[in-house]
């Protein structure tokens, strides 16, 4: 399972799911979706989110095994 820390990182940076969309050119609602845990980013998507908010991937995003 992919968990994630989109809401932290971005309550860090006073972003909006807009403003996040629009720096890692995703939509609103695929940052929503991210957010609840209800869709997997790409990789490439996972990098430019991690880069966005200046932090290893590590740092925002987690893989557990069930």
């Amino acid at each position: 399972m992919l968990s994630n820390r989109l809401i932290i990182c971005r309550a860090e940076k006073n972003w909006t799911q807009q403003e996040l969309a629009d720096q890692v050119e995703a939509s609103r609602q695929t940052i929503a979706a991210l957010e609840k845990n209800k869709y997997n980013p790409s990789l490439i998507l996972a990098f430019k989110i991690a880069h966005a908010f200046g932090k290893p991937i590590t740092e925002v995003f987690d893989y557990k095994e069930d």
